[in-house]
């Protein structure tokens, strides 16, 4: 089932997701002294092309650093993701099979704000 849900996905939103992370993290890793935020923009690049399966752990204890950052991510690149998830959602819970999809992207929306401190982990 998970695969058939992430092949529905990478067609439907998934690709398009990772498109836009992995823009994120190239203008990230250009400007030097954002590397961190590119990495972070990689990996969840990775998680937003096959979701299912796999799930957000966050660590509370990451740090002030971690926080910082978190808060300079979401000024230049977290809202926008957090948009293109939020629109991508609605659209797809349109449709009766689009709504775990739908959801999916629900979920993807505290990472694609939050990254740093996060971690994507296989769903146990």
């Amino acid at each position: 089932m998970r695969t058939l849900l992430n092949l529905i996905w990478l067609v439907l939103s998934g690709f398009w997701m990772f498109l836009g992370y992995v823009l994120a993290g190239i203008i990230c890793c250009v400007l030097i002294i954002t590397i961190p935020f590119g990495i972070a923009s990689f990996r969840i690049a990775n998680y937003a092309l096959w979701p299912f399966g796999r799930t957000i752990e966050v660590h509370r204890e990451a740090g002030v650093a971690s926080a910082v950052g978190n808060v300079v991510w979401i000024i230049f690149a977290g809202w926008w993701l957090a948009i293109g998830h939020i629109v991508s959602g609605i659209a797809l819970c349109v449709t009766i099979i689009g709504i775990p999809l739908g959801i999916a992207n629900f979920k993807m929306i505290p990472v694609s704000l939050i990254p740093l401190g996060s971690r994507i982990v296989p769903a146990g």
